[in-house]
């Protein structure tokens, strides 16, 4: 657009000239002695302009000879940063692509040729990283010396470099040079979210929970942070620091937790074992019930179950309304088991230990029956389950008498039993359990009359087969089984 304007006026110009010279037709006289020069107005102004003309590009050309120095100079240093660009760029390529080895080549040849502080910075950056990923560590830390002298005192690139460094010293789980890197950062401005975000990490690998709660509380209200990210690390903080509160301390921290943080599962254990190591039960309890409304975990429903006798009665209720929505969770019907147990309810509590057991033969639970059975004088199944829980937890070896030692044959999961249990066992699975704070022993003995039962007498023949039930007895190539452990003799079969 602006050409054109300039194009009009131009024409307009040109035409008003012609018009004035059209109407005086004078002549120019120069008079130089001895010479006399005369020419018309129209020549002598056209002759003015050709001059103009011929006197600017004289002197553009003397201009351009003149600058050839620098133009040179500058086309040396543009095809210096096509240079850097290109080998910065297939530098990161390979570090992308997992070719650190060829990077790192590339990379340190940029460094040797480069004069640029910002290509250099970023050069040495990424030269790091791939002697990081070749967990050379030395020629790392050389490439961010250099990188760090780049930097100077240019605030951003000091910044660039210190949480590029920190995150590789993080890596490496070098936490403490991390936070000497950052800390001045994040002190100077709270701006830096990624300098704030590698110190959450740092304070987090040297477990520090009061820095860890600090740093997500500031992440959380900027929205610098992934919610759910930032609610395990308020769960890891928060349960670390009510394990180390006193009673004012318990007080502030868990006032200063919102409500969906209390129920997590890490949370609401350590303030359960806090308060019930303080006596106060009752508080214990609403906060584990909380919890385990949101989700019944193991762990929550072990602590619940802890209690003293005179708090079984409201757990049990709890634990019963809890059974109606998860009928089939084994650490909720091994919960309500023991709560049977501590208000002496032997047959209800028998009860839910085996349908814990037929849906998850846990050690745990033979453990439990082992225990309860040896309450109610059954010596026989008490031992029986005790014998199981043994030798799945590997704690006490199995001697049987005038027998091998049985070889293990264990599962994946070192909890599980893999292994025959009595033949006169029974696995009451009723999907709507009776409420165990309405009945007594004699209504269990008339739904489950089998499991009150007394126990046959066990005889040797029926104790030798259920010994091959559990134990492989064959003999171990290369071993001279004729000499009993006792030093008897005996036949071989």
């Amino acid at each position: 657009m602006r050409t054109w304007i300039w194009t009009f006026l131009v024409f307009v110009a040109a035409v008003a000239l012609a018009l004035v010279l059209r109407e005086h037709g004078g002549n120019v006289l120069i008079i130089a002695p001895p010479w006399h020069i005369s020419f018309s107005i129209t020549f002598s102004v056209i002759a003015l302009i050709a001059l103009f003309f011929v006197f600017y590009m004289l002197l553009n050309g003397l201009s351009w000879l003149t600058g050839s120095p620098g133009r040179f100079r500058l086309w040396r240093h543009r095809r210096a940063e096509r240079r850097d660009q290109d080998l910065l760029q297939t530098g990161w390529i390979h570090i992308l692509e997992g070719r650190s080895a060829q990077a790192e080549k590339e990379l340190t040849k940029l460094l040797a040729k480069s004069k640029s502080r910002k290509t250099k910075l970023v050069a040495g950056l990424a030269s790091a990283r791939a002697s990081q990923d070749l967990a050379e560590y030395q020629r790392r830390d050389e490439a961010l010396h250099v990188a760090q002298q780049n930097a100077g005192d240019d605030p951003q690139l000091k910044l660039a470099y210190a949480t590029a460094a920190a995150e590789m010293y993080l890596e490496q789980g070098l936490a403490q040079q991390a936070i000497d890197l950052l800390q001045p950062v994040q002190d100077a401005s709270s701006r830096h979210f990624q300098a704030t975000r590698l110190l959450l990490r740092a304070y987090r690998q040297l477990d520090n929970p009061e820095r860890v709660y600090e740093l997500t509380r500031v992440l959380l209200r900027r929205s610098a942070i992934d919610k759910k990210q930032a609610l395990d690390y308020i769960e890891y903080a928060a349960a670390r620091r009510i394990q180390l509160a006193n009673e004012e301390q318990f007080k502030s921290i868990w006032g200063d937790l919102r409500t969906e943080e209390k129920t997590r599962q890490q949370v609401a254990l350590a303030a359960g074992q806090w308060l019930t190591q303080a006596g106060k039960l009752d508080e214990a309890a609403r906060v584990l019930e909380a919890a385990i409304q949101q989700e019944p975990e193991p762990e929550l429903l072990n602590l619940y179950a802890s209690t003293t006798a005179e708090q079984y009665k409201r757990r049990l209720t709890k634990a019963e309304e809890w059974l109606q929505r998860h009928p089939n969770n084994p650490a909720l019907l091994v919960t309500l088991g023991r709560l049977c147990v501590l208000g002496q309810l032997w047959g209800q509590a028998e009860h839910y230990f085996k349908r814990s057991m037929a849906i998850r033969n846990d050690l745990r639970i033979h453990a439990l029956l082992g225990q309860l059975y040896d309450v109610l004088e059954r010596p026989d199944e008490a031992i029986q389950h005790w014998r199981i829980a043994a030798a799945t937890a590997g704690a006490l070896p199995i001697m049987a008498p005038q027998r091998l030692l049985p070889a293990a044959d264990l599962q994946d999961d070192p909890t599980l039993v893999d292994g025959a249990l009595p033949e006169d066992t029974t696995y009451v699975d009723t999907t709507r359990p009776v409420a165990a704070s309405a009945v007594d022993a004699a209504v269990f003995a008339a739904a489950d009359p089998v499991s009150q039962a007394e126990p046959p007498q066990a005889t040797s023949e029926n104790n030798e087969e259920a010994e091959h039930q559990y134990f492989d007895t064959a003999p171990i190539p290369g071993v001279d089984v004729s000499m009993t452990s006792d030093g008897t003799h005996r036949k071989r079969n």
